[in-house]
């Protein structure tokens, strides 16, 4: 489809679709989220960086715990990284959790803790993307800004049976450029238009078995009209996913578990975890430096990530209360002793969580 094929398609769609989503928004979308009817933005702030590649249902109880915990903007600076971590543990995604403290702290110390009120002052900010930021500054302050995460790329997509391949930066680039043409008029109208186009990517339009009998846009659609909306949006690339392999050891005494902290980049970073090993003979000469005689073989922990799957093999010892290595010998990994009720208060991976609960 050439630039002009496509802006004569938007440029036909334009006068009808946003009434249509608006009126579908305001009548059936959603109202009663926690994050909904309000123009404070840490909290929509928090509640879109949150809801980057996780379902709301396990949002809504760490955004209510995470707000119990740091209610304001200044409360969120000025806690510990360890404390925002042992928060967010079990969400994922840890990056966006030290991202969150740091823009937190730069909010504070930049801007006197105000937002910025436009979202190109919002995408300066550490963790905000250019979606996540007209999110943010439509929502809270009515900017006319669009948005386009993977939902809204999904409807827009369908609607405007867009054939660029969204793999491409040039490609996305020009569907950013007719999500602006789409605009309602009036900056009234942007939060709910911004909500409805969330609502309908997460609803009616969903990946695989779009429900185009309810969707208030359908007549509209040139995906629907075409066939098949599921061939739309294109994006070819695809990474392969990969396998990986690792053993922890699992060392108790008295109650008290060996923790060591990640560095803070990379994988789970910044999280504490059991010592982990690449190879079961580097944790077995390990065991043997420590002088335990003999480790549990526990269950394999299997644990899906994005890009890979990722196999964990726990071996675990309760050491005496005589052993060496219990005593703080020089042969212990990196760490500390940590007891069980206090592990709570430490930012554990979610599988690591289930094994030693």
């Amino acid at each position: 489809m050439t630039d002009e094929e496509l802006q004569t398609r938007v440029q036909a769609l334009s006068g009808d679709f946003a009434p249509l989503l608006l009126a579908w928004q305001r009548k059936d979308g959603r109202h009663d989220l926690p994050w909904q009817n309000t123009r404070d933005p840490y909290r929509v702030w928090l509640s879109e960086i949150m809801l980057q590649q996780t379902q709301v249902t396990t949002v809504l109880g760490y955004y209510k715990r995470f707000l119990e915990r740091f209610p304001d903007v200044a409360a969120l600076a000025a806690a510990p990284q360890d404390e925002v971590m042992a928060a967010w543990a079990g969400l994922g995604y840890y990056s966006r959790a030290r991202n969150l403290h740091k823009c937190a702290q730069t909010v504070m110390e930049r801007h006197g803790g105000a937002f910025p009120r436009t979202a190109v002052e919002l995408a300066e900010l550490p963790g905000i993307g250019r979606s996540t930021a007209s999110a943010i500054s439509s929502f809270c302050f009515g900017e006319r800004v669009a948005i386009l995460d993977g939902n809204v790329k999904r409807v827009l997509g369908r609607l405007l049976a867009f054939d660029g391949d969204l793999a491409q930066l040039s490609q996305e680039k020009r569907l950013w450029r007719q999500a602006e043409a789409l605009l309602p008029a009036s900056e009234a109208d942007m939060p709910a238009y911004t909500q409805g186009l969330m609502d309908l990517g997460a609803s009616h339009c969903s990946p695989r078995q779009p429900q185009c009998l309810l969707c208030p846009v359908s007549g509209l659609c040139h995906g629907r009209a075409q066939g098949d909306p599921t061939l739309y949006p294109i994006k070819t690339r695809k990474l392969k996913r990969g396998q990986r392999e690792n053993w922890w050891l699992w060392l108790e005494h008295e109650g008290r578990i060996w923790l060591q902290q990640r560095p803070s980049e990379g994988l789970w970073g910044g999280l504490w975890t059991l010592p982990m090993y690449d190879s079961e003979d580097a944790l077995d000469a390990h065991r043997q430096a420590l002088g335990v005689a003999e480790l549990e073989t526990l269950p394999r922990v299997q644990h899906a990530l994005t890009h890979f799957d990722w196999v964990l093999h726990p071996r675990r010892a309760v050491l005496g209360a005589t052993a060496q290595d219990a005593s703080g010998a020089p042969a212990l990994p990196a760490g500390q002793w940590v007891a069980r009720e206090q592990l709570s208060q430490y930012a554990l991976p979610a599988p690591l969580k289930k094994l030693l609960d």
